[in-house]
């Protein structure tokens, strides 16, 4: 049997009264618990940002790159790296990384898609089991 680590999380805050870009994409990353306290550089904010770019312009970018272009070292990027795509957001081809779709939207479809598939499972083993506990 394979699993695969998919972590979805949301957290319920307060959307930003005001209409800023930087806020409501902080914001977005944090419902999606990407972001932490621990984060005092805002690293994988600015990583999860650089990654939105370049889906944008549809390339993919390198830990290596991205370290180039947020002057944090290599381990950081993978650091970060890791937790997106553990989260579902990043996807790695080759060596390269990107996000799983070009736009905020549809990456918030695909999660739901995800969360679905993860509660349809859950359903399906839980019947079992209640079904396995009546004997």
């Amino acid at each position: 049997m394979v699993f695969i680590r998919q972590r979805i999380t949301i957290v319920n805050i307060r959307k930003p009264a005001e209409h800023n870009l930087n806020h409501e994409l902080q914001w977005f990353g944090t419902s999606l618990g990407l972001f932490n306290l621990r984060d005092k550089d805002k690293s994988t904010f600015r990583v999860f940002i650089e990654l939105l770019k370049s889906a944008k312009a549809e390339k993919t970018l390198t830990s290596d790159d991205l370290a180039a272009k947020l002057d944090l070292s290599r381990g950081t990027i993978i650091h970060h790296i890791n937790k997106l795509m553990e989260s579902g957001i990043v996807i790695h081809e080759g060596n390269r990384y990107i996000l799983r779709v070009d736009n905020l939207k549809s990456l918030i479809d695909e999660m739901e898609k995800d969360l679905k598939r993860a509660c349809d499972d859950l359903k399906e083993v839980a019947k079992e089991i209640d079904e396995r506990l009546r004997l």
